[in-house]
């Protein structure tokens, strides 16, 4: 034999001038030893033997297998009798591995030519148990080294390491703010080792939140983790926080809840509450109620550890409100022409927003009205609204006046067949109307106090047509002059009713003057005659004198007479 191993799939070792091979098996399970890698079926093989050192040192026979028989002999007498068997490659077959298997086991093969030894040694790893940690701190304190835990793995071959983790970093042995101490034990029967490992932990206040693992690495693979634990972390308090548990913004009526929170661990349950300058103290509780709230109890609150008035929080609370009048309100009856004010008062906790809208159409600004008209009327609505709260006031405006026919106008109907009567008319209540002939009412209307009343008729003869409307207010009539069809289609050319009367009441005029202007000029020829008949009879005034007739016409001189007063009219 040399003293080179050969090469092959187990590892080989030089081990007192020999090569000694070394294969693994696992704890529980057949461990095969392999005699010369599988390779041993020299020309003249006689039988293979397998061997092995006993604890003492001494040789120990397995088994022997004969070339030429199908069955090997064992010869051990000890624990390995019912334990061995050789394969078909000639390799060792250890059922039920333990760690009393870790020796070296020698594989001899002869031959015609030569007697060849093969040594293996073989090692029985065993996984460890998953890691555990025990005896848990129930807490850690801020700042102060605390034993956190045992990680504890068992039954493994060779001894597991153990690693602790925070929130999957490793912790580092620093001697003083992380001290952690590993020991092995190993049971006597199986002779398995368990690990242990104790973590000493300062914690701050973060590690409330920190979790801390523990890995067991072993040959065997892959890593095992624990695990996670958390811990409460116990430090005082170093802070208050208030809070106001509510529905923003917070309104009158609403019930408001106070909260008082501190950073300490474990957390306080009992807290001093100032409610507007008054000291309440709740216990075993964090929450102060104030219900239904005003806006008087607006203002600043306060909470405060129970043991020390000097930590403490404040927080502001406003309650919104808003007031709201309007005047008028409801159902306003108003005569047509009449003044009407409209007055809205508010207060609320912050600036207001007011729109106004009639008949659901915005209106640019609040409404006014210093005469009131038919086109006012409507149902005018002012929403009046802060954060959260909202107010709507309305009143519905009614004008009354009574009717008044604006226009009465006829036409012609497109297919020349009727005569359409239109009388327009103001009034509100709104008008009934009565025409005084018969006829089809076609249409009526009624908008803003105005109301258009339409009626079509046929007649026979020129009428006269009167369109009366009518409240409970009072009424008002109109006639119009009406030309019948037949008449119309015998005038050439044909003109329009309208202009026809004009042409009447012109010729009238004219005809009126010329008889004025003719009874003028009788008048004045028979007093020209009766003067002169005196003047023949008396013979005395008729001539006169000069001077006389001058002073009978000279302006300014003296009134006129009679006969200078009806030349003048006479004249015009």
């Amino acid at each position: 034999m040399g003293n080179d191993c050969p090469g092959g799939k187990a590892d080989c070792v030089q081990k007192s001038g020999s090569c000694v091979q070394t294969v693994i098996g696992l704890y529980g399970e057949t461990i095969e030893v392999p005699c010369n890698n599988g390779n041993n079926k020299p020309d003249g093989l006689i039988f293979t033997k397998w061997k092995y050192v006993k604890d003492d040192g001494s040789p120990g026979d397995l088994l022997i297998k004969q070339a030429l028989k199908d069955e090997a002999t064992v010869s051990a007498t000890d624990g390995y009798k019912s334990r061995v068997s050789i394969a078909a490659n000639s390799s060792l077959l250890i059922t039920q591995g333990s760690l009393a298997d870790q020796r070296v086991f020698t594989c001899m093969v002869v031959s015609l030519t030569n007697l060849q030894e093969y040594s293996v040694e073989v090692k029985v790893y065993k996984k460890p148990s998953s890691p555990v940690i025990k005896n848990k701190a129930k807490e850690l304190e801020n700042g102060k080294l605390t034993q956190l835990g045992e990680c504890v793995v068992e039954n493994a071959n060779p001894p597991a390491d153990l690693i602790w983790m925070k929130n999957n970093l490793p912790l580092v042995d620093d001697g003083k703010t992380i001290i952690i101490t590993s020991t092995i034990t190993k049971e006597p029967v199986t002779g398995l080792s368990s690990t242990s490992s104790s973590l000493q932990y300062t914690a701050r206040k973060e590690d409330v939140e920190s979790k801390f693992t523990c890995t067991a690495k072993h040959v065997t693979g892959p890593n095992q983790v624990s695990e996670a634990e958390t811990f409460p972390i116990h430090y005082p308090t170093e802070k208050v926080s208030l809070q106001v548990v509510s529905q923003s913004p917070i309104r009158e009526g609403d019930d408001v809840i106070l909260k008082c929170q501190a950073d300490g661990n474990p957390p306080p349950t009992s807290f001093n509450f100032n409610i507007k300058g008054k000291k309440v103290t709740v216990t075993d509780k964090d929450v102060y109620t104030l219900t239904s709230v005003t806006r008087a109890d607006s203002g600043v609150y306060k909470c405060s550890l129970l043991d020390n008035d000097m930590m403490e929080s404040t927080r502001n609370v406003t309650v919104s409100f808003l007031d709201v009048s309007l005047t008028p309100t409801g159902k306003v009856l108003k005569k047509l022409g009449e003044n009407l004010v409209v007055a809205l008062e508010k207060n609320a906790s912050t600036e207001a927003k007011v729109t106004w809208t009639k008949d659901n159409r915005k209106l640019d600004k609040q409404p006014e009205f210093s005469t009131l008209t038919y086109s006012d009327a409507g149902l005018y609505v002012c929403d009046v609204s802060i954060e959260g709260i909202k107010n709507t006031l309305s009143f519905e405006l009614t004008v009354e006046g009574v009717p008044k026919i604006t226009s009465l106008t006829k036409h012609r109907s497109n297919d020349g067949k009727h005569k359409v009567l239109m009388c327009e008319a103001e009034g509100s209540p709104k008008p009934d109307v009565q025409w005084s002939v018969n006829g089809t009412n076609d249409e009526t209307s009624y908008v803003n106090g105005k109301a258009t009343y339409k009626l079509t008729v046929v007649p026979s003869k020129n009428l006269t047509v009167s369109c009366q409307v009518t409240n409970k207010l009072g009424y008002d009539t109109r006639e119009i002059s009406v030309f019948s069809l037949f008449e119309e289609e015998t005038k050439k050319p044909e003109k329009n009713e309208d202009g026809a009367e004009q042409a009447k009441v012109i010729v009238g005029v004219v005809v009126g003057l010329f008889l004025a202007a003719a009874l003028v000029g009788l008048i004045y020829w028979l007093y020209i005659k009766k003067t002169r008949q005196g003047s023949w009879k008396t013979g005395e005034k008729e001539a006169g004198t000069s001077e006389e007739k001058r002073r009978r016409y000279e302006p300014g001189k003296r009134p006129c007479h009679t006969e200078c007063a009806v030349l003048h009219t006479s004249i015009i």
